[in-house]
């Protein structure tokens, strides 16, 4: 399945900002170099939602595929693969997929990350047990999330947690700010999303499916909410064993 028009659109101005103008500050960013007071916030705020998605899956993955969905240097799926996982690693850029792969060490317990450069929603990838998209669904429409998660729940077992924009006074005032004074090196807009209203959205798109949690990770300069989706038939099975 392809996506809409204006989510395509998106995707390219993904593909042309992180491989071209934002390669060595993403490079850093996600490194342990030294960076400036406003991105520490941003890394800080990214270790902390990486956790707590991460949290949100099996403590035991062996044998599980997981899709981490806009994987940029493989943080993410590294841990998912240590934790018995085979992870296929998706993202628009090519560079960032340089990175990750040569980041992610040789040996990873019982699992494997496999690197792709591509569109998330390619069906080529197969099907998963768990799908993870943290911080790539920040620049669609609600209508275009929709849409994406639509597609990849027709192909997951399990569950999918992704974060998304909250839509908060501080935050749009902060978005104001970038719009009034652009740079040519800004990275492509972030739209912010009314939360309970597009839980509800996905709920009614995707029969059989629930939306039990969503967790706030705000901090300086990084604010994002994770949300959760779960396939009702595997969640009912699981507290009948618990």
């Amino acid at each position: 399945m392809s996506g809409t028009a204006t989510y395509n659109a998106s995707r390219g101005r993904l593909e042309a900002y992180f491989d071209r103008t934002a390669f060595d500050a993403w490079k850093t960013l996600t490194s342990d170099a030294p960076v400036s007071k406003i991105r520490a916030t941003v890394r800080a705020g990214r270790d902390q939602m990486r956790g707590l998605l991460l949290d949100w899956l099996p403590a035991d993955l062996t044998g599980k595929r997981v899709l981490d969905a806009g994987c940029g240097t493989g943080a993410l799926a590294v841990e998912a693969a240590k934790r018995g996982a085979h992870v296929v690693a998706v993202d628009v850029s090519a560079q960032l997929v340089s990175i990750a792969q040569a980041r992610t060490p040789a040996v990873l317990g019982g699992g494997r990350v496999e690197y792709r450069v591509g569109d998330m929603l390619d069906a080529a990838h197969g099907d998963f047990d768990h799908i993870v998209a943290m911080d790539s669904l920040i620049h669609y429409t609600t209508p275009d999330i929709i849409v994406v998660l639509r597609a990849l729940a027709s192909r997951t077992a399990g569950s999918m947690v992704f974060t998304v924009t909250p839509r908060t006074l501080p935050l749009m005032l902060m978005l104001g700010m970038g719009k009034a004074f652009p740079r040519s090196d800004r990275a492509p807009a972030i739209i912010p999303a009314d939360i309970d209203g597009l839980r509800a959205k996905l709920v009614a798109a995707n029969p059989g499916w629930t939306a039990p949690r969503t967790t706030r990770v705000s901090g300086g300069f990084y604010t994002s909410q994770a949300v959760e989706l779960c396939n009702l038939a595997v969640l009912s099975r699981s507290e009948a064993r618990g």
